[in-house]
């Protein structure tokens, strides 16, 4: 990110109608949309509700309730349903607190898993008047499916069955910037970061996108800043819609956040949140030290696509988290891929989507 900020400093001072790295590649119209919008701009129809959680956070979800009209692609038709996690950019309200204030960050992937992920998933069964939906997850995505189908049962009776793609539970073996954070004391981090926001997603990672990233000299710089957590593969992203995924990403989390990822880290365990000591620890879970999850638990069945060059979900660490799934009805490694090619890969749809789609058509019969 410094020298990112060094290119951004050089092409204000030498001004950017000069064409000093390159001319501009045209700007796409999806980075100054919203989520809404850009469902739209593709051609689906799109709804958006909130979500409100038991601990009063508002979580702006979206649905795509059938597949496009006219559309020359033959499309599933599926009722597509998008969640959110509290603290990103479209997850950022709460009834109580405001998001300046220090008690609205205070929370990790398990209040997600404990609140957020059965809020939606009550939300949209109740909405659509089913008994159970298909839950499709990505890293932490599957992080808080593993959390929630593992300690509460009832939850995971409504889910017929969990898709789980760069699956992380353990980050035993990671081998990204998260070893470098677990090296900060908690405390040292939190005089860095502060204990509020994570890495939000503002004003300047849009310049970013379109003043320094779309020129062409430097993309190869941004898409490897962009990967600096995740591992990188350029030759499988399309590099045209780098101003896209640099405008809405990073979204933002809590300090609290990255700290229990880098307790993980740390530890190697598949564990809750320590709040810092037994005193603490008592309130929260009523015993000194912060419990275990426990995958065994987790009997929702469960198919897994995971990454031979993933950094973050270790191949190490899915082999362990596969030993632990006790209803695995699939599994696929694909050597070439890393952490970010199962969402952005140009060649995804053919090698992960279409596969999902036709196991889900198997499944209605």
């Amino acid at each position: 990110m410094l020298l990112l900020l060094t290119v951004a400093s050089l092409i204000s001072a030498l001004g950017t109608t000069h064409g000093f790295l390159g001319k501009l590649h045209p700007t796409n119209p999806e980075v100054t949309m919203n989520i809404s919008q850009m469902i739209s701009f593709w051609g689906y129809p799109n709804e958006e509700y909130e979500v409100v959680t038991e601990d009063g956070y508002i979580l702006g979800i979206n649905r795509i309730p059938y597949g496009r009209k006219n559309s020359e692609n033959t499309d599933a038709g599926y009722d597509v349903w998008l969640g959110n996690s509290r603290g990103n950019t479209w997850a950022r309200r709460n009834l109580y607190y405001s998001p300046d204030s220090v008690e609205f960050w205070t929370f990790s992937f398990d209040e997600m898993a404990k609140y957020d992920l059965p809020a939606t998933i009550d939300f949209i069964l109740k909405k659509t008047g089913q008994d159970q939906l298909r839950y499709v997850g990505h890293s932490q995505g599957t992080t808080i499916g593993f959390i929630a189908f593992s300690t509460n049962p009832k939850l995971a009776k409504k889910i017929k069955t969990f898709y789980a793609l760069a699956p992380v539970a353990t980050v035993k073996y990671t081998k990204t910037l998260l070893n470098k954070l677990m090296l900060l004391p908690s405390f040292l981090f939190k005089i860095i970061f502060g204990n509020k926001i994570f890495y939000p997603h503002h004003f300047f990672d849009q310049f970013l996108a379109t003043e320094v990233c779309s020129r062409e000299m430097v993309d190869l710089l941004c898409s490897n800043t962009l990967f600096i957590i995740c591992g990188f593969d350029t030759s499988n992203l399309n590099m045209s819609r780098l101003d896209v995924y640099l405008s809405h990403n990073p979204a933002g989390t809590s300090v609290q956040n990255v700290l229990h990822w880098s307790q993980a880290v740390k530890s190697g365990k598949f564990q809750a949140f320590d709040w810092g000591s037994p005193v603490q620890n008592m309130i929260h879970f009523h015993q000194p030290t912060p419990p275990y999850y426990n995958l065994t638990d987790m009997h929702v069945p469960i198919a897994v696509w995971n990454g031979g060059n993933d950094l973050l979900a270790d191949p190490e660490d899915v082999d362990l988290l596969l030993s632990k799934l006790p209803n695995l009805i699939y599994h696929r490694k694909i050597p070439p891929y890393n952490h970010l090619d199962f969402i952005w890969a140009m060649d995804a749809p053919q090698v992960i989507y279409n596969e999902i789609i036709s196991m889900m058509g198997e499944d209605n019969k």
